[in-house]
């Protein structure tokens, strides 16, 4: 019989320790350690010696005479999906999908197991049954011939019941609901976790089955269990937004199998979550007039731009102290262009409460959005409407210096295929953008100074 004992485990990195511990020594988190319940299976032999009947299953080998495989990729079905995967599924890959509670997690993976890709899904569900999956299923429609489903939450049981029907990929929901009989904690426990997602990493890696595992997020935004989660893994997929808001941001926070600077977009419908192909259209509206205090910004989220609508109103404070509210945008970031545009505009705008609002829901933390915002809170000030028609990119120093935004040229396509005849960038990026040819407009400002006198004079 294993003999049961009690071990202490960091929470950040997954080091084990017989005793609690203020501050970890492999990490140095503080107060990080937890205690679990453990088991010492006899079997098990030190490091250094070899189990009794394993053979030797791989020697070193020079690293030039290494050959270089092809990864054959899996088409998901969902363009968005394959994007943020770096250009689809890699079979035998472990993809970690985290997102807070009712952001539509295990919408998307069964939306993802009903797919026509060809492949024979096992759904493992350990917080649903069968006939809460099939309510969600006929919601969603196109019922698939491959899906199956296995409610059970015993990492054993499962592994059997995949090596039985052999699928061609596999999702769990969730990893902090399964356990395994060699280790005597509870469901989601910091041991349980981690020798879960061992368990399944093995049995990807041996028959180079895909495999989506759904994990919970922390208050803190984190998801649970060690963080040694996130490094066994190959992909780590955050699925982001603001339930009160139909759009969902799927964002690739590791990628073994490519960058992680792409992002899906998903709106949520009664249907299902529904591919936005283009992010841009949905997010810029049409007025029947020009209305003042409205910006068009030319921003980035990893690698893909899209045009987005800055919102700003500035009116007199009634009270002492001028509120600085914001939307989608960082507070701190507003208070400091504020200051910019008092010191060097002469405005007076500890006076002005001010009211910023990114359209969509978005949360951007983008730099080169500073000229929208600067343009949206000017324009609101002066009560002098913006042409429709106008773009901004540009990152705004204390200086009051417009600085070139990252990747100004590919902005400065997305502002043209969208059909906008003008985009205003800093000139300081005059000289690499001048070697290339725009079916847009490009005006160049240097300070922000001349960025006024351009919205004074529309």
């Amino acid at each position: 019989m294993a003999k049961v004992k009690k071990c202490w485990f960091c929470k950040n990195c997954g080091n084990e320790s017989p005793k609690w511990m203020g501050r970890c020594p492999a990490c140095g988190e503080w107060n990080s350690f937890v205690e679990e319940v453990v088991a010492s299976d006899p079997k098990r032999t030190r490091y250094g010696e070899q189990a009794p009947g394993v053979a030797e299953r791989s020697r070193p080998v020079l690293l030039g005479e290494v050959q270089q495989q092809n990864l054959i990729r899996i088409d998901m079905g969902y363009g968005e999906v394959n994007r943020v995967l770096g250009g689809g599924l890699v079979p035998g890959s472990l993809i970690l999908l985290g997102g807070e509670p009712g952001i539509g997690k295990s919408t998307l993976s069964l939306q993802l197991a009903m797919q026509p890709h060809g492949l024979t899904v096992l759904y493992v569900s350990g917080e649903e049954s069968p006939e809460q999956i099939k309510i969600r299923a006929d919601r969603l429609g196109n019922i698939s011939d491959n899906c199956y489903l296995l409610a059970e939450t015993s990492c054993d049981v499962i592994i059997n019941s995949m090596r039985q029907m052999k699928p061609g990929m596999v999702i769990v929901d969730s990893i902090q609901t399964l356990y395994s009989d060699t280790i005597e904690s509870s469901p989601g426990g910091i041991a349980q976790i981690r020798e879960c997602a061992a368990i399944l990493m093995r049995y990807a890696k041996e028959t180079a089955t895909p495999i989506f595992i759904i994990g919970h997020i922390t208050k803190d935004g984190t998801i649970a269990g060690p963080k040694i989660l996130e490094h066994i893994v190959d992909v780590v997929l955050q699925f982001e937004g603001d339930p009160n808001n139909i759009y969902r941001l799927l964002r690739s926070i590791k990628n073994r199998f490519g960058a992680t600077s792409e992002i899906g977009v998903f709106e949520m419908r009664s249907e299902g979550l529904v591919e936005v192909l283009n992010p841009s259209e949905i997010l810029l509206t049409h007025h029947d007039e020009p209305l003042s205090g409205i910006a068009i910004g030319a921003t980035l989220d990893g690698a893909r731009p899209y045009l987005i609508e800055a919102q700003a109103l500035v009116s007199t404070t009634a009270y002492g102290t001028p509120q600085r509210t914001t939307t989608g945008f960082d507070g701190k970031r507003l208070s400091m262009l504020l200051a910019v545009i008092e010191k060097r505009l002469n405005f007076r705008m500890g006076s002005k409460d001010v009211f910023l609002n990114i359209a969509g829901g978005f949360k951007v933390n983008d730099p080169g959005l500073d000229a929208a915002v600067v343009a949206s809170v000017l324009s609101s000030a002066l009560d002098r409407p913006i042409p429709e028609s106008t773009a901004f990119a540009g990152e705004i120093g204390l200086s009051g210096e417009i600085r070139p935004a990252s990747r100004t040229e590919a902005r400065i396509v997305e502002a043209s295929r969208l059909g906008f005849d003008r985009i205003v960038v800093s000139s300081y990026a005059r000289k690499a953008l001048s070697k290339l040819s725009f079916d847009i407009e490009v005006i160049y400002v240097g300070k922000i100074e001349e960025l006024a006198r351009h919205i004074a004079n529309n």
